[in-house]
């Protein structure tokens, strides 16, 4: 079975084939730098690293793309109000990002590129635009993309210009034609600080003291680092409009070629019923969930959904994908697991590469996992279990030592514990039934269940 991804621009799932054969250029839209990463932004970059993940295990070459944006107007008024650089407030969120997703496995994509870096392919992009008379300078000094000059706008959305039209505040100009218009460069305020405008002149274009508007920076890095068409572009489904259809625009409209052959996006994290966003304040930032909840639980929370599906957040979800994800280690620490090179005939491998291969359709992967699970529980076979942890790892799941898992969460002293069972151990040869039977108690009032087995007692927190 070939790989089939859904695609937002045909409204159907199709076969994919990368451009060039045996290596796929893929570009995500990132991070806008100016605070901490909530679970949103969490699922958003999961999302396609599993992708990633998927791509490079079906055998292809990734070139995976995730840009930056560090420079906007929240990040303005964010160093301002901390009375520091631009530069300094977006390195020091950048270094937390980073180790916030760190955490949680994501793996780093192949280029990192920052907006502020390509400030010149921008002017360029915004020139040519120019020159083929779908851009312009409005009253304000603002460089806005003519919308409607633009045959195919509405095509990633869906709606008509019509409609578009419709959904406009008419009053709110800002110096452009028409309200459907957008900004391509934002001329500079005497409030604005020094570090938040780029001299046009100096860099060859005469578009005066700014800065780029937000759309025309993934154009320009896309382009720049995976070429005029690429095979994928991905971001959350809060970008499909305006954020990706403006980019269709920019990049088609300059090159008059498709920007992109396929669309994905990831469905919203949403918290009783409403999209988890800052604006709403109804967050809850990666650190914040990692202090309750160890990593791995919070990736199985996340991967377990589909990616297009909307994600419901809640302590009692989160506990029940830690209890969910302790079964399949449960059947890993049965057996000490062979190493195995994936045989995708096997029946267990070769359902699970079809779920995935269905639009990267990890709950029915998941599914498959339980089941060998249930055959390493039964069979306590090395092989089959070597077999659940690779099946697992094309997941970012199940890497961990069995052990430390199951027991992590206890909120106790790991030596007390093993002090405890060494107790335990010398009253059972004492024959001091009573006193073994005693401190298991204990320790099961705690919440920490013992298993004994022919080589010694092990541990784990009770579900």
């Amino acid at each position: 079975m070939s790989l089939r991804i859904y695609n937002t621009l045909s409204r159907d799932v199709e076969d994919f084939s990368p451009l060039v054969p045996g290596h796929v250029r893929m570009y995500v839209c990132g991070m806008t730098i100016y605070d901490l990463c909530h679970i949103g932004h969490a699922r958003m970059m999961m999302a396609f690293d599993v992708v990633q993940r998927w791509l490079k295990a079906s055998g292809l070459q990734v070139t995976y793309v995730r840009n930056i944006t560090d420079i906007d107007d929240k990040i303005i008024k964010r160093a301002v109000e901390r009375g520091i650089s631009i530069r300094a407030l977006t390195d020091e969120m950048i270094v937390a990002m980073h180790q916030d997703i760190g955490a949680l496995g994501i793996e780093p994509p192949s280029l990192e590129p920052r907006a502020t870096e390509y400030v010149p392919q921008m002017l360029s992009l915004i020139s040519t635009l120019e020159e083929k008379g779908l851009a312009y300078r409005g009253s304000t000094g603002d460089m806005n993309y003519a919308v409607r000059k633009f045959p195919g706008y509405g095509k990633l959305s869906g709606k008509s210009l019509d409609e578009l039209r419709a959904g406009e505040r008419v009053a709110v100009l800002d110096g452009k034609q028409d309200p459907l218009d957008f900004v391509l460069w934002k001329s500079a305020k005497e409030s604005e600080p020094e570090d938040a405008k780029w001299d046009s002149a100096a860099l060859g274009h005469d578009y005066g003291l700014g800065r780029p508007g937000w759309h025309i920076e993934c154009s320009a890095m896309s382009c720049q680092t995976l070429g005029e068409t690429f095979d994928i572009h991905g971001g959350g489904a809060d970008l499909q409009f305006p954020h990706h259809e403006n980019e269709i625009a920019q990049s088609e409209g300059a090159n008059g070629k498709p920007l992109a052959r396929f669309w994905v996006h990831n469905g919203f994290v949403r918290v009783d019923n409403e999209k988890m966003s800052k604006s709403l304040g109804n967050f809850f930032t990666i650190r914040e969930v990692l202090a309750q909840y160890d990593a791995e639980t919070v990736r199985f929370f996340i991967v377990r959904a589909h990616y297009r599906s909307a994600l419901n957040y809640s302590d009692a979800h989160l506990d029940d994908a830690r209890n969910s994800l302790k079964r399949l280690y449960t059947a890993l620490s049965l057996v000490e697991p062979a190493a195995v090179t994936i045989d995708w005939t096997n029946p267990f491998a070769a359902r699970f590469k079809a779920a995935m291969d269905e639009d990267f359709g990890t709950p029915e992967a998941i599914a498959v996992l339980f089941e060998l699970a249930g055959e390493v529980n039964k069979t306590r076979s090395a092989e089959l279990a070597g077999l659940l942890k690779a099946l697992g790892g094309c997941l970012g799941l199940l890497q961990g030592a069995p052990g430390r898992y199951l027991q992590a969460g206890a909120g106790l002293d790991e030596a007390s514990i093993q002090g405890q069972i060494a107790e335990r151990a010398a009253a059972k040869q004492a024959k001091d039934f009573a006193a073994a039977d005693r401190i298991r108690q204990e320790l099961l009032a705690k919440g920490i269940v013992l298993k004994d087995s022919s080589s010694g007692t092990s541990w784990e927190v009770l579900s």
